[in-house]
């Protein structure tokens, strides 16, 4: 037992260290795409024209490091804005499957072919679904204003402080904080896998590869939620005990993209017909994508060169140091965040319930969403306990619930 724990504990160092050089450098370009790719940009290029608002969409998404929770917000967002149905179910569909972190990381654990094919994959199937719903004249959406509401100040502008600033809290901040708890899991969990089960090609002994297992992954992926980071130390794993590339690309897939919170919303936001094409079109794509994968290349090949090791063992050593450092100061609670929350409650806030926040972006989203209410001057939002407290003179309740909805998330009280 003792021998197992050690194995896991170095089978972890081993794995973080090889995708930490790739992962800080991913966080830094996602840094800069944060400041050089700004919501009011992608609106203003997503409300205009049929199709090639969809081809943008899932462009714009491809790199974008947002998980399958926090970009409903932003998906919601752009569709107030005045953006089509296509254009926001490509961009839904393409934004959580990867991110420009997530390809570097993968990368550096399977490999160029994986590291290449897994965006071509998200914008194939992000521009698909836009253009099924675009064709279909899916007109069915929730209960709301026929007209979308202006953008304003508060839901456009930049964080201050400078680019360069902003770029670097986004990036070696607030991200490493969105993913680290779900990445350190992952992290363990692919340790285990590979420790318990070994590289005996297990799973090719219970469920031989091709379409069933490409399948099965793709079904268990479906209703689970696992960031696109996060989610490449347990493919690794996986192809090590057996199961195919195409079957963990199944996985990788439907895993960020999907799970029951995910459509759950979209139903709410974008309607039935849309949801039901968003599902299917990850499905389909999910499938053959798989299929696909195992025809370009083989298990043995990619167990053969995977965990290559890029950089020198000091350089490793050295990256997973700082990049565990930085997973653990995003997950750790903010004493200023603490101090916040506990003088708006001295003041007999008003507090509501906050349902679907999962990340940094979510509370940015809803303090900014609430802060342009009528009345409201201070907000604190808690990503713990799930709700916002906000002060101010002559705040309109069904006002902030409203607002709440409309940004994408909900409240009992809606």
């Amino acid at each position: 037992m003792a021998e197992q724990v050690i194995d896991i504990a170095w089978r972890f160092w081993e794995t973080i260290g090889q995708m930490a050089p790739f992962l800080l450098f991913g966080f830094l370009a996602a840094g800069a795409l944060s400041v050089l790719v700004s919501a009011d940009w992608i609106q203003r290029h997503l409300g205009t024209g049929r199709f090639a608002s969809v081809i943008k969409a899932s462009a714009f998404g491809v790199p974008l490091p947002l998980c399958s929770c926090s970009v409903i917000p932003v998906a919601t967002s752009l569709r107030r804005h005045g953006a089509g149905k296509g254009a926001v179910t490509a961009f839904l569909i393409s934004t959580p499957q990867t991110g420009v972190d997530s390809i570097f990381a993968t990368f550096s654990l399977l490999g160029w072919t994986f590291a290449i094919f897994r965006p071509i994959a998200a914008l194939i199937s992000g521009v698909l679904g836009g253009a099924l719903v675009a064709m279909t004249g899916s007109h069915d959406r929730p209960d709301s204003n026929d007209e979308p509401p202006e953008c304003t100040e508060a839901c456009c502008s930049s964080k201050g402080g400078g680019k360069l600033v902003s770029a670097l809290r986004y990036g070696l901040l607030d991200l490493p904080g969105d993913i680290g708890k779900a990445l350190l899991f992952g992290l363990f969990l692919g340790a285990i896998i590979t420790v318990v089960i070994g590289k005996n090609d297990y799973f090719s002994q219970v469920l031989p590869p091709g379409a069933g297992q490409v399948l099965m992954l793709m079904l268990v992926g479906i209703p689970l939620y696992i960031c696109a980071t996060a989610s490449i130390p347990i493919a690794a794993s996986l192809i090590l005990a057996g199961v195919s590339p195409g079957a963990a690309f199944a996985l990788l897939m439907t895993g960020p993209a999907t799970n029951v919170a995910t459509i759950s919303t979209i139903w709410k936001v974008l309607g039935p017909r849309t949801c039901l094409i968003y599902l299917g079109t990850m499905m389909v794509a999910a499938f053959a994508g798989g299929m696909l994968l195992d025809q370009l290349i083989s298990l043995n090949t990619l167990q053969a060169t995977m965990h290559h090791d890029w950089m020198p063992a000091w350089f490793r050593h050295a990256s997973a140091v700082g990049l565990i450092g930085l997973l653990v100061a995003g997950v750790w609670p903010k004493s200023g965040e603490k101090h916040d929350h506990e003088h708006n409650h001295e003041q007999d806030a008003l507090v509501i319930e906050v349902i679907g926040m999962t990340c940094n972006h979510c509370t940015a989203n809803v303090k900014t969403t609430l802060l342009n209410c009528t009345g409201v001057t201070e907000v604190s939002v808690d990503l713990e306990s799930k709700t916002a407290r906000i002060s101010g003179e002559n705040i309109d309740r069904d006002e902030l619930i409203t607002a709440i909805k409309n940004a994408g998330f909900t409240s009992p009280s809606s």
